[in-house]
């Protein structure tokens, strides 16, 4: 669906195992700027409490991840300008890039479901034309679990 100043894609890890601390989503903005408007992480093989360190942040050197296309909210969208490129737009780093500013930063007890973001429009985290911005998960789990992940982002026109 449309914003009303631009286009909402979205996108998706799905089901991976993770066993340190990495690089979930990184968006690469194209030509255009973009806002966060939803993070989520979700977990579904651990059945004991752990703490886990969540970052939002913006990325100086881009992770190596797995190239992911954004996916348009509304099929009648263009394709976003946030392009999927293991040095751009994707899921699950195997290698981190360097780290930059750290916008917001929580701690997730994996047990009590998923962890969200969602801001007031005032307080979304923008990421300017060809900057980065990433969910990370600062801390590794004590063992292997397999986590979820989803970003929607609006991209200006």
């Amino acid at each position: 669906m449309s914003g009303s100043s631009g286009y909402i894609y979205t996108v998706r890890m799905n089901a991976v195992a993770v066993t340190a601390a990495q690089t979930l989503i990184q968006i690469k903005a194209g030509a255009a700027a973009l806002d966060l408007l939803e993070l989520k992480i979700s977990q579904v093989t651990k059945a004991d409490n752990e703490l886990l360190e969540i970052q939002i942040l913006r990325k100086t050197v881009a992770a190596t991840v797995t190239s992911f296309t954004p996916v348009k909210a509304n099929g009648l969208d263009p394709l976003a300008l946030a392009i999927g490129g293991t040095a751009a737009t994707g899921v699950d780093a195997s290698a981190e890039g360097t780290d930059g500013d750290i916008l917001e930063e929580d701690v997730w007890n994996v047990i009590t479901g998923s962890w969200r973001y969602l801001d007031i429009p005032e307080g979304r985290f923008r990421c300017p034309q060809a900057g980065i911005i990433a969910l990370k998960l600062q801390t590794a789990p004590a063992a292997s679990m397999t986590i979820g992940a989803v970003a929607k982002f609006l991209e200006y026109t």
